[in-house]
């Protein structure tokens, strides 16, 4: 069988490479992703084991990418994806790496701290040139109000540095120039005049151009002051209050000459600064060339480097330490290709003893490997979710591809809305290979896509199920003529025009030759959207394809059942589980099938009033009673369902007792065979292949099959067998019950979504068309944008999301547990995965 129908052969195997080629065959073994290898050494610290010191250097060169990758972004850079995925390097190979990326990694630094100082430095000469230029118009400017008071009255009008005045000035005027923050001016200037007194003149004005802050990289417009003041200790108190604001103080020339002998020296270092800078900055983005060329192709081969000596370091080495030995859990079909990959390794490492693989019996079950494509990914997805299915068992997931969807439209079947849903999936069909669509962050969104077949088809399932109902937005369309004719029962009846008035609803009779001329061609007859019983026909034909459809989908999980056995070589269950299981279904809820299809076949519109009720039929089948007054459907029915009742109830105990008793008489057949056979030929049995004696890691096939609880066990606990047949009998012919019973969600949410559906049109659509009397269709715009949302909004997703997680239930509960087990783990092999930058 296929690998979608149930999980493929996979066994133990120990591959023996040489030490010089290991590294080699487990980077060819990676590149293929075969193989998954279990740690041989789990005892063994991380930090002990024999090649920690490749892979601390690899975390070392991981560091320096991680630096790289972060200058790259400081610099407005994205890394790219690598063009194509490079092996792992050799050992020549990833010392040439690291040297390179350290080198680069060291250019980075001395160029960054460089252009760094370099900003610094020009940022500096700029505001000290912004000061003087600022300075010049402060000194030239009149004394502000609130200035120190003279020796005698002067005009405010006369500068403050006018030579005729230096004689009426009995002290030396000092000047502090610099910039500060502009959220600190307000403070500053008031602590100022506290601290001074009002011996200085502070003048504040804007810088002409925004400059960056070194600490947060921000633009700012700097503040430019300058500071006038009288004596020392006005001066300490100044230079104090400025380191405590952390302001850049600059000095500032006394005489005109020597400011502007400063601003020429200052517009040449700023020339010079500039050419510098730009040069800097050329280099810097020649070295990020460098690195933003180079860094996803290192990347990559260092991850797949360090993946390499992390699996080495889960072998072990043999007694000379010239072999490594790995274990590993391998597909049978693939032990060709592995073998072929360790040729291929130790051919490239030049080593002249080529590294095999050999198979290792085991008594351990093995990892579930079931191969995907992406279409069949989202449903094996689905089955996943409940449990991995243990190692060959049936797997639903093929099952569940037809199954799954067809539940879901029964749930959910508009046409309309099965349509929307049907192209929105086609549209992330045709555009899957799309990087905008397949690189999203939103989980959400990421969740729709990898689940794009599986929502194509249930919208395609939707619009089938859509014209079974004939729904379209909650309106029926007729694609053929009705099969009910209005006329001719109106040509058979005596209504007069004081009857029609009085009567606006009408009764069509089936019994009148004419009224009903057969059944519609497909689906149900649109006379029915019109009918006041309409939803009394849809609730009776829904409930009972509820009821009929859940009996068929568990029996054939019963049936499922039968693969298991006969693949595990347990045939005994056939006839002492599947037999009984199966007796029990159909006798009691096959037969409610049987009754639904027999009453829809013998009873038509001329005796359905003496029909009489399943229900009640079906519930004195189980009182062993009749009632005179509900009819019988065919001669003999009461005895009929007496013996289906006992067979039912016979087939519990063997359901119960069968498997335990089995499997009891089997033990003590095999105690009483081995006390027979002579000690001395089983002294004499040779050891098998990889056996050691008394340490056995090998097992029989059907130990194997049944995890290592094979019947030859020879501690077989009964008490422990019966109590788990015992949990299985109740919870299956409890289930049966309550599974028939869970399948009428089926019936519920259609009537749901239905009734939705119509008061959405009538609430909305229909009061638009009316309100506006078919005029004025500029109008029906937004009603139709309100109904087009609610549609979308309620309907598709809500509605859908409603079946979805029913119908997923329904899957789980109703019909795997019929016969999956789903207690494996995936076979999770060596692979090297593809590089994702983030």
């Amino acid at each position: 069988m296929g690998s979608l129908f149930r999980s493929e052969e996979v066994c133990l195997a120990q591959l023996f490479l040489q030490s010089a080629s290991a590294y080699s065959c487990i980077s060819e073994l990676g590149e293929r992703g075969l193989l998954e290898f279990r740690d041989l050494n789990p005892k063994v610290s991380p930090f002990q084991r024999r090649f920690v010191g490749e892979v601390r250097r690899c975390e070392e060169m991981e560091k320096t990418f991680t630096f790289l990758q972060q200058e790259l972004r400081a610099a407005g850079r994205v890394p790219g994806p690598c063009p194509e995925s490079p092996r792992a390097p050799a050992a020549r190979e990833a010392l040439r790496v690291q040297e390179q990326s350290e080198q680069l990694a060291q250019e980075l630094r001395e160029v960054t701290r460089n252009r760094a100082s370099l900003r610094g430095s020009l940022r500096d000469l700029r505001q000290y040139l912004h000061v003087l230029r600022e300075g010049q118009r402060f000194t030239s400017l009149p004394a502000p109000l609130g200035s120190p008071p003279r020796p005698r009255a002067l005009s405010e009008r006369e500068p403050i540095l006018d030579p005729s005045l230096h004689q009426h000035l009995e002290r030396k005027i000092n000047f502090v120039a610099g910039v500060i923050h502009p959220w600190r001016v307000t403070a500053f200037e008031r602590l100022l005049w506290r601290a001074c007194r009002g011996y200085l003149v502070a003048s504040f004005v804007e810088m002409p151009e925004p400059m960056e802050d070194l600490t947060t990289g921000e633009s700012i417009t700097w503040v430019i002051f300058l500071i006038s003041y009288w004596g020392e200790e006005i001066g300490q108190k100044i230079r104090k209050i400025l380191d405590c604001f952390h302001c850049q103080v600059y000095s500032y020339p006394e005489s005109e000459a020597s400011r502007t002998d400063t601003i020429t020296k200052l517009h040449g270092r700023i020339q010079e600064l500039s050419v510098t800078l730009e040069e800097t900055e050329k280099y810097l983005a020649e070295v990020l060339d460098k690195v933003a060329l180079a860094l996803p192709t290192w990347r990559v081969q260092v991850q797949k480097m360090k993946a390499v000596y992390l699996v080495l370091n889960q072998c072990s080495f043999d007694v000379t330490e010239k072999c490594l030995i790995a274990e590993v859990w391998c597909p049978v079909q693939d032990l060709t290709q592995v073998q072929e990959a360790l040729r291929q390794g130790s051919y490239q490492s030049g080593s002249s003893v080529e590294c095999f693989v050999q198979r290792v019996p085991t008594s351990e079950s093995p990892p579930t490997l079931i191969r995907t494509n992406k279409f069949t990914a989202g449903f094996q997805s689905i089955v996943d979710a409940y449990g991995v299915a243990s190692y060959q068992e049936v797997n639903p997931a093929p099952y569940a591809i037809i199954t799954f969807p067809f539940i879901f439209a029964i749930m959910f079947g508009d046409v309309g809305h099965g349509l929307l849903m049907f192209l929105f999936a086609l549209w992330m069909v045709l555009y899957e290979d799309s990087p905008r669509l397949r690189q999203g962050t939103n989980e959400i969104w990421l969740t729709f896509f990898e689940g794009r077949y599986l929502i194509l088809l249930m919208g395609a399932f939707s619009i089938y199920t859509g014209f079974i109902y004939n729904e379209c937005f909650s309106k029926a369309t007729a694609i053929f003529p009705s099969s009910w004719s209005v006329a001719t029962m109106a040509n058979h009846s005596s209504w007069s025009s004081a009857y029609l008035a009085t009567h606006p609803s009408l009764t069509l009779d089936p019994n009148v030759t004419g009224v009903f001329r057969g059944p519609y061609p497909f689906g149900i007859d649109p006379i029915w959207s019109l009918a006041t019983n309409h939803l009394n026909f849809l609730n009776s034909f829904k409930m009972k394809m509820s009821v009929v459809l859940g009996i068929v989908h568990m029996g054939f999980g019963v049936v499922l059942g039968i693969f298991n056995h006969v693949h595990f070589q347990q045939r005994h269950r056939l006839v002492l589980e599947f037999l009984p299981e199966m007796i029990f279904l159909l006798a009691l809820f096959g037969y409610l099938v049987f009754l639904i299809f027999y009453k829809w076949i013998k009873f038509s519109a001329a005796d359905s009033l003496v029909a009489p009720s399943i229900l009640i039929h079906f519930i004195d089948m189980f009182l062993f009673t009749s009632n005179a007054e509900n009819l019988p459907l065919y001669p003999g029915q009461v005895p009929v369902q007496t013996v289906l009742v006992v067979l039912a109830l016979a087939s519990v105990p063997v359901l119960l007792l069968g498997t335990p008793l089995y499997q009891w008489c089997r033990q003590r057949l095999t105690t009483a065979a081995v006390l027979v056979q002579p000690l001395a030929m089983r002294e004499q049995e040779p050891l098998l292949e990889g056996q050691e004696a008394g340490n056995s890691i090998s097992g029989t096939t059907e130990d194997v099959e049944s995890g290592g609880l094979s019947p030859d066990a020879k501690h077989l606990d009964f008490a422990e067998i019966f109590m788990h047949q015992a949990i299985h009998t109740i919870e299956y012919c409890l289930g049966c019950v309550s599974n028939t019973a869970s399948y009428l969600r089926l019936w519920a949410l259609s009537l749901a979504h239905a009734q939705l559906s119509e008061v959405l049109w009538t609430m909305v659509m229909r009061n638009g068309f009316v309100g506006l009397s078919y005029v004025g269709g500029v109008v029906l715009v937004p009603v139709f944008a309100a109904f087009a949302v609610l549609t979308v909004a309620i309907l598709l997703v809500m509605e859908g999301l409603s079946a979805f997680l029913h119908a997923l239930r329904l899957h789980w509960v109703e019909f795997q547990n019929k016969f999956y087990v789903g207690a494996g783990y995936k076979l999770c092999p060596f692979a090297f995965a593809p590089d994702t930058w983030e």
